[in-house]
């Protein structure tokens, strides 16, 4: 996969920001430099041999330093930043990004622009540690190819090695861009190769290093200068020289600020939706007295019928207590289903389960939320919570993503590689305790969702990949290819282990591949050291299994996430993409080992910390002296009778509260483009809110409680009173009875003959082994239950053993019973059939009685599809069918937001049904439909039959209201027999009693083939 790139305005307004600090200078060719002993000046050629490379040319004199500030306070009042009232330097600019944006990215396009503008050509990237560097030189090779299309040329760089001095002369000796990228620990340590920098070298013609790049007057851009810049790092720095200095970071120092020309800060990302939506998955122990009764609500499971638990507990198992995960119901009892284990003999049974706030109730009084355990949790026993919770994410996001070709990575730190790798005393790996844990909960969860959604494309994908396939490690690696812990220098945060990232980096890529044969990896264990420097930008979940220090930032947790995600085809998946459903699509889950509430709060504080240099509150002040323009152009600047006057309007309008804090009110009418600011000053409108939007309002930045994807359907009023909806729903809504008058000797007939042809019984077969204890090794071998040997087993059937000889079977009450026809029409069948398959009851009696029994409810299907009429009743059924009926579901999960459908949401029961949905939603000739609830059913003679669907079409674009009884995943491969069958012909024959022609009911697999139908 090729990663793509687009110019996004942002990024461009960033490098602007920095190339009209300088508007005035000149576009200069580099200059020739050479070294006399008593300074740098311009050479010429006849005195090659003094040679010493191109140089930035400098900024000309009549640029001075106050219209340089000028420039600078001009930028700043455009872009809503407080104007700086002086020079801080010669020159430092600040460009402050949120993580995820494309910081990068952005100060590459920012060289090419001051190398377009002004000829500058000389740069120096310093970065505070090995890892951010080895991120930053992928940036630069990742993007080579899309810069060099735009600016028509490529930027040569390099990572500065000081045995490597040939780099050195090469960059200050090539006339085109060069940028050098060097961790500040190779100026700034006291280390023998730091020094190198300083030092004459012989090798280097007896030059210092650091004299030779000083020499082409480098612009230096510093990557996080609040890690770089410590008060040496400082002076350091001023021995390169530098034309300028560029500082960009997400989390600037508010004493290293210095003169700020652009900000792209966390409120702003988010609300551009140029990052991802952050959610919370809080575990915590709940303070209850249940001290020993472990028990772990993993969430609640809403569905038409009443909502389920999903919960673990203790569990009596051959080899002794485990912990099992089970869906319950109300009445559900841990004490017998745990093996009677005392822990649970106080009235654990389920009381209530509430999926409005996502809560079980037991008898006994305690209550848990969803994410909460009670009970003595062993550090094991969390940890292994942390990790089904990730697992259980990231598959609600994958089948959400499946089938918009986007690959869903999750993410695991840890602390202690062992966890994850092990090695034996011959060296041969195994798993660690949590690849151990992953694998079991991978597997467990699997199961249960294979069986809970049956096959589709989705479970052929998950059915490729093994859960040990689906899992790696990146982790440094000793000489003997082992995985090893990071090592972590003093002072610093992250690890320098250059093979680590290197292979993180180079797999950047190859993850974001959704062939399972190629890249079947989908989880990541890393080692929490190395945290910084590197992201993916589909990794859709972090979960740290380590204890979180007080050192560990929230915002550096949720870091590596951030970036937007990109599709198979390595697009971005932004708002040109996506529209608005970008923050539904990019979702970043932290799966946190605390509360929800608890990280929600730390992370909020640490962002209102970080956007410090906003406003808080509308007064006179944020407006003053600020230019806006009417709708010509025309410039004004606003002054304090204006603000005055424009304050008093927006209280009067209930857009600012008496804290000076923008009302809910004003983000409404501003969702709505109903925003008004009086007949005087509505010409300034944008302006204004451009303003407006500088506010910091916390509420927004709150991360979503991942727990809380619950949806309970709502029916839209507009809707229901659509004319189209009305008119279908007259059409549909009669209730009939049915008649059936078939002939029971044909019946009878039928029914012998399919018995006689069909009915094939299995025997019971009794299996017998043998087997004896062998030598005891040891009390575990006992305990394995492996101290007994199988040596030998045979089969016996029921002509040698005598089967359920005790047991007695009232055969023709059973049939009776299951098909609904008289003792006498039984009787008649089965006298009529042959001896030989009668007989086959004697074999296993539980096995004909079923077998018969369908047999025989075919037959009368059959003879109901012909002999069946409907006769329209006067009643009829209400729109309280819907008004009155409770529909939840899980979103991304089972629901989705619809456009066209009666209710706000639609759950869906398969993926062939949610593809249905979409297609609706989507259609143009369609104009409302809705997915019918249980309260709306056909009588038929087998069973009440609800169909799906009902459609209404836009007046004019098709003949006829459609409707449609069934969604079927596959019309080639559907059998449609018996019962099922059945149904169906009663519901056409229902349909043509109450409507005629006017409603089309039939079955499809798809809105195509719905059309195709409906076309005729």
């Amino acid at each position: 996969m090729k990663l793509q790139f687009k110019h996004q305005k942002f990024q461009a307004d960033a490098a602007k920001a920095v190339v009209d600090v300088f508007a005035g200078q000149p576009y200069l060719t580099p200059s020739y430099m050479m070294d006399r002993g008593t300074g740098t000046y311009q050479m010429s050629l006849t005195d090659a041999q003094d040679f010493t490379g191109w140089g930035n040319q400098r900024i000309v004199p009549e640029l001075n330093n106050q219209i340089i500030l000028d420039h600078i306070q001009k930028i700043q009042r455009a872009n809503q930043i407080e104007p700086s009232p002086r020079l801080e330097g010669t020159y430092n600019l600040t460009i402050e990004m949120e993580t995820g944006v494309g910081k990068t990215y952005t100060y590459i396009k920012t060289m090419y622009e001051l190398n377009k503008h002004y000829g500058w050509s000389k740069f120096i990237i310093v970065v505070p540690s090995i890892a951010i560097r080895e991120g930053v030189y992928k940036s630069f090779q990742v993007t080579q190819e899309h810069f060099a299309e735009e600016y028509g040329r490529k930027i040569r760089f390099f990572i500065y090695n000081s045995t490597q001095l040939a780099e050195i002369d090469r960059f200050a000796s090539d006339n085109s861009i060069n940028a050098m990228i060097i961790n500040s620990q190779a100026f700034n340590a006291k280390g023998k190769d730091a020094r190198r920098i300083y030092m004459k070298l012989d090798e280097f013609r007896s030059r210092r290093p650091i004299d030779i790049i000083a020499k082409t007057n480098p612009i230096v851009i510093i990557d996080e200068p609040q890690s770089v810049e410590g008060k040496q790092t400082k002076k350091n720095l001023e021995e390169f020289h530098p034309l300028m200095t560029l500082r960009y970071s997400a989390t600037h120092r508010s004493d290293s600020i210095y003169n700020m020309v652009y900000r792209l800060d966390a409120m702003e990302a988010y609300n551009k939706k140029l990052v991802k939506k952050i959610a919370v998955k809080g575990i915590q122990k709940s303070g209850t007295t249940a001290t020993d009764s472990y028990v772990y609500l993993e969430g609640i499971n809403l569905s038409k019928s009443d909502p389920t638990a999903t919960i673990q507990f203790h569990a009596k198992g051959t080899l002794g207590v485990k912990t099992v995960s089970r869906k319950v119901r109300i009445g559900f009892n841990l004490y017998p289903n745990s093996g009677e284990m005392e822990e649970y003999k106080n009235n654990f049974i389920v009381k209530s389960i509430d999926g409005r706030d996502d809560s079980i109730e037991f008898i006994n009084g305690i209550k848990l939320y969803a994410g909460d355990v009670i009970g003595e949790v062993s550090e094991e026993q969390f940890r292994r919570i942390q990790i089904r919770e990730t697992i259980l994410s990231h598959i609600e996001r994958e089948r959400q993503l499946f089938y918009k070709g986007i690959k869903v990575l999750s993410l695991f730190f840890i602390d202690e590689v062992e966890h994850y790798r092990k090695y034996d005393k011959s060296g041969n790996p195994e798993n660690g305790i949590f690849a151990d844990m992953f694998e079991q909960e991978y597997e467990d969860i699997i199961q249960n969702l294979q069986l809970e959604i049956g096959e589709d494309d989705y479970i052929k994908y998950l059915q490729c990949i093994s859960a040990k396939n689906t899992h790696a490690g990146y982790f440094s690696i000793d000489k003997k290819g082992r995985m090893i812990n990071s090592k972590v220098r003093r002072s610093q945060e992250s690890s320098d282990d250059v093979d680590a990232y290197d292979l993180i980096m180079k797999n950047k890529e190859l993850l974001l591949n959704r062939n399972p044969q190629k890249s079947p990896v989908r989880f990541i264990f890393s080692h929490s050291a190395l945290r910084e420097g590197w992201d993916n930008p589909n990794v859709f979940q972090i979960c740290t299994l380590k204890q979180s220090s007080s050192d560990i930032r929230k915002r550096q947790e949720v870091g590596r996430g951030m970036r937007l995600c990109v599709n198979e085809d390595g697009e971005r998946m932004d708002e040109n993409v996506l529209g608005a459903d970008v923050h539904n699509i990019n979702v970043l889950t932290v799966i946190a080992s605390e509360s929800y509430d608890k990280f929600a709060k730390g992370l909020q504080s640490e962002i209102a910390e970080a956007v410090s240099s906003r406003p808080r509150q509308v007064t006179e002040v944020l407006f003053e002296n600020i230019k806006v323009h009417d709708k010509d152009g025309h410039e004004e600047i606003i002054d304090s009778a204006m603000a005055r006057r424009l304050i008093h309007y927006m209280i009067k309008m209930d857009y600012i509260d008496e804290d000076a804090a923008l009302t809910d009110k004003f983000y409404e009418e501003k969702a709505n483009g109903e925003v008004s600011f009086g007949a005087e000053m509505d010409q300034y409108k944008p302006d204004f809110i451009d303003i407006l939007d500088s506010i910091y309002d916390d509420t927004k930045m709150k991360p979503e409680n991942a727990r809380s994807n619950n949806v309970e359907l709502k029916v839209n009023p507009d809707k229901l009173a659509m004319p189209e909806f009305q008119a279908l729903w007259s059409k549909i809504n009669a209730r009939t009875a049915y008649v059936v008058d078939f002939d029971t000797d044909e019946l009878v007939c039928k029914a012998v003959a399919a018995l006689d042809r069909k009915l094939h019984v299995p025997k019971i077969f009794f299996k017998v082994e043998t087997g004896s204890m062998k030598e005891i090794k040891s009390k575990d071998d006992l305990l394995a239950g492996s101290s007994f040997e199988k040596q030998k087993s045979g089969t016996y059937d029921q002509h040698k053993v005598a089967a359920n000889t005790s047991v007695k079977y009232d055969l023709v009450g059973k049939l009776v019973e299951e098909t609904g026809l008289t003792r006498k029409a039984v009787i008649q069948i089965l006298t009529g059939i042959q001896p030989s398959v009668f007989n086959q009851f004697k074999d296993n009696p539980e096995e004909f009685i079923l077998q018969a029994a369908k047999l025989i409810n075919n037959e009368k299907a059959t003879a109901i599809i012909q002999h069946i009429t409907y006769d329209v009743l006067d009643d009829r059924y209400g729109t309280d069918i819907f008004t009155d009926v409770t529909i939840k579901g899980k979103l991304d999960v089972n629901a989705m937001k619809t456009d066209k459908h009666l209710f706000d949401h639609i759950v869906y029961d398969s993926t062939n049904e949610r593809k249905f949905a979409m297609a609706l939603d989507g259609a143009s000739d369609v104009a409302v439909y809705v997915k019918l609830p249980d309260g709306f059913y056909i009588s038929t003679p087998v069973g009440h039959y609800n169909p799906d669907w009902a459609i209404a079409f836009k007046s004019g674009t098709v003949k006829h209201i459609y409707f449609v009884a069934e969604t079927k995943g596959s019309m080639d491969t559907m059998e449609l027999r018996g019962i099922e069958d059945a149904k169906i012909h009663c519901a056409r024959e229902h349909f043509k009693a109450i409507s005629g022609e006017n409603v089309i009911y039939d079955v499809v697999d798809s809105y195509q083939a719905l059309l195709e139908k409906v076309m005729r």
